[in-house]
């Protein structure tokens, strides 16, 4: 891969394991050129991601549980010491109760709700928020939804509700930050078995139905999605903002 990244530094918020959505796109950022940024959820995940995060030589490995300001403010604070800057960053993180995700959205309790709403999209405006002042030079914010956030996807329950509100605010934050030369755009991938896909119910098969009936009979690996990622925080997307981009071997267009 050419080094279309060089000299950029980037955040990676999501790494739990090597199956990670958020680790493919690492690869590709770090193969790009990148100098990367990596945190991990608590003291429990740290084994998993450490050893990752020395595979692409990260300078800067941190905790950062979204719900805690205090992490949060210090990672971004940390960021501004290190290196003055920030390119590009990713947010690839969902979460939901497990009774709230299994059940209806009819049935799922207010506080499931508001949990799954300020971790899988609120923080993510929370990072734009705190981004912006080290995007000087403009840049680039990604996240991660999925196709249950525009149709009904049979068990994805609250997160689809919640995904959709994601998109959303894609879209305004692109607008709002535009001026700025900071684009936001959103990584929409088929089905991938992440650690985090394991707690929605029959994931397997669903991913089996997608194989069957996307048009080369494909799913998406985590290799494609970084290699999506890794185009969308280049210059050679920087006309590109406010976009849903779809890596899920043309499921979307399948009545």
């Amino acid at each position: 891969m050419m080094e279309t990244l060089a000299g950029k530094k980037g955040l990676i918020v999501g790494i739990a394991n090597e199956n990670s959505i958020a680790w493919g796109c690492a690869r590709a950022f770090h193969a790009a050129g990148a100098e990367l940024a990596v945190t991990y959820l608590s003291e429990k995940a740290r084994p998993f991601v450490l050893p990752l995060a020395e595979k692409i030589k990260s300078p800067l490995v941190m905790p950062l549980d979204v719900q805690n300001d205090e992490q949060m403010n210090d990672l971004f604070a940390a960021i501004k010491t290190k290196w003055g800057k920030l390119d590009f960053l990713l947010h690839s993180i969902a979460f939901a109760p497990k009774d709230d995700l299994k059940g209806r959205v009819t049935d799922c309790s207010h506080e499931g709700f508001l949990t799954a709403m300020d971790i899988s999209c609120y923080s993510f405006i929370k990072m734009a928020h705190l981004a912006e002042p080290l995007m000087a030079d403009g840049g680039c914010l990604l996240t991660t939804s999925y196709y249950g956030g525009q149709q009904v996807v049979e068990h994805y329950n609250v997160m689809g509700p919640v995904k959709a509100a994601l998109e959303g605010a894609v879209k305004y934050l692109s607008y709002e930050l535009g001026e700025k030369k900071i684009r936001v755009n959103a990584l929409s991938p088929g089905p991938i078995l992440t650690r985090a896909a394991g707690g929605i119910a029959n994931f397997e098969d669903l991913i089996a139905e997608v194989k069957r009936k996307t048009p080369g009979h494909e799913v998406p690996t985590i290799d494609d999605v970084g290699a999506m990622a890794a185009f969308l925080v280049s210059d050679s997307a920087r006309h590109i903002s406010g976009n849903i981009s779809y890596i899920d071997c043309g499921y979307h267009i399948i009545g």
